[in-house]
């Protein structure tokens, strides 16, 4: 029998999160490594449970999950996730404009199969959520990679996706608040980013999956809230702002003009459609999590996990000689930078192999995120602030000294 030959749209799909570094570290604790695993923005893992407004929700509503449900999803989910998204100032849109998946990884394909021929070009920001990027590519789609400049708090450079739109151009990736580095985007610079979809005609899909998760009183946008005018695919769940990661609660919101998104809306009830629906139990906690404002609140307020473990990552790494980074205003995240003379960095992907088996501490490099230098990593801070100052200060010793021949 022939060997089975894979399409050639997966050659530059890869995982670093998940990837052989994730399966090398798995072998290191099989054999008795205590492996502290930084790479994945997992909370349950790290102790982070289930909230009682979930918990209760699906106490009392078990026996309506028993079915499939519309496929668009349950009513009341889809008009707890309309609510919420008119209470950011999203206009125009119903509950029918809800289409909800397991997690955003799927709607992320709902959404870019029906739009993408071959060779379609998306814009996406660098560095990048692989999801989207793999995404892009398995839907038949080129991504083009525009610059969020370090320099300016990781903001996306307006004229750098000025100058990378082409008459392939479909449409503009947001990441906002961004995975990997924590970065929350200003009014001002959505404006300009919508002001480029429009004047380009672009679809616009924004990830906000982290915007309940916003730090030092700051305040999130949604770029929808700002452009009632131009199509926007608003995509959020409830994995990081309940810690539900396991039950697979996402879903995608379109706005805008309808005449110009009803073909495409079309498309997209055909493919979701074929799956039948997303999971109904996840569902059930979906009107209970949204009203529930406290848990992410709790968590990001001055004595709540995620600040508190940010406070203690950043406290030791700012000592850490010859790493910089940019503090994060959400999510759990920061992508620190090492100076390459002084660590003679050249392969991102060695850098993290060495500091998993001298300390256990597993990361993702940065090209794991499509970034271009092999001088940045992540780090998840989810464990307990303990470990993560003691984490960090492992990473210093391992530091000290080290030089890439």
């Amino acid at each position: 029998m022939n060997t089975v030959k894979t399409s050639l749209r997966m050659e530059e799909v890869h995982s670093d999160i998940r990837g052989p570094l994730f399966f090398e570290a798995m072998e290191l604790q099989k054999q008795g490594r205590d492996i502290l695993r930084l790479n994945t923005g997992n909370p349950a893992t790290f102790g982070f449970t289930m909230p009682k407004s979930v918990k209760d929700a699906l106490a009392a509503g078990t026996e309506r999950a028993l079915g499939y449900c519309d496929f668009k999803g349950m009513p009341d989910a889809r008009e707890a996730i309309c609510a919420y998204h008119e209470s950011k100032g999203i206009q125009g849109i119903t509950p029918d404009d809800v289409f909800i998946g397991n997690g955003v990884s799927e709607v992320v394909s709902f959404a870019l199969t029906p739009l993408l021929n071959e060779g379609d070009e998306v814009l996406l920001p660098t560095p990048c959520y692989s999801l989207w990027s793999n995404s892009v590519r398995i839907a038949g789609g080129t991504p083009v990679f525009y610059t969020c400049d370090e320099m300016a708090n990781w903001m996306p450079d307006l004229a750098d996706i000025q100058r990378k739109i082409t008459a392939k151009t479909r449409a503009i990736v947001l990441i906002n608040p961004n995975n990997p580095t924590g970065a929350l985007y200003a009014k001002d610079l959505l404006e300009g980013i919508a002001r480029l979809a429009r004047e380009h005609r672009l679809l616009v899909f924004s990830d906000e999956i982290y915007d309940r998760l916003v730090l030092d009183g700051l305040t999130h946008t949604s770029i929808a809230a700002l452009a009632p005018d131009i199509p926007v695919i608003t995509m959020n769940g409830l994995s990081k702002s309940h810690s539900l990661c396991g039950l697979r609660a996402g879903w995608m919101v379109i706005s805008g003009p309808r005449a110009v998104t009803a073909a495409y809306r079309e498309a997209i009830i055909a493919v979701t459609s074929m799956r039948l629906c997303a999971n109904t139990m996840a569902q059930l906690t979906i009107p209970a999590a949204l009203a529930d404002e406290e848990t992410p609140r709790a968590m990001v307020s001055p004595g709540g996990r995620i600040y508190e473990q940010r406070e203690a990552t950043v406290s030791v790494l700012s000592r850490v000689d010859g790493l910089t980074f940019v503090k994060n205003r959400a999510a759990f995240y920061l992508f620190p930078r090492l100076d390459r003379e002084k660590f003679g960095v050249t392969d991102d992907r060695r850098f993290a192999r060495d500091l998993l088996h001298t300390t256990g501490i597993l990361l993702v490099p940065g090209s794991g995120f499509e970034y271009p230098h092999p001088d940045h990593f992540r780090i998840v801070m989810l464990p307990e602030k303990e470990i993560l100052a003691d984490a960090m200060h492992r990473l210093g010793h391992f530091l000290d000294g080290y030089y890439q021949r």
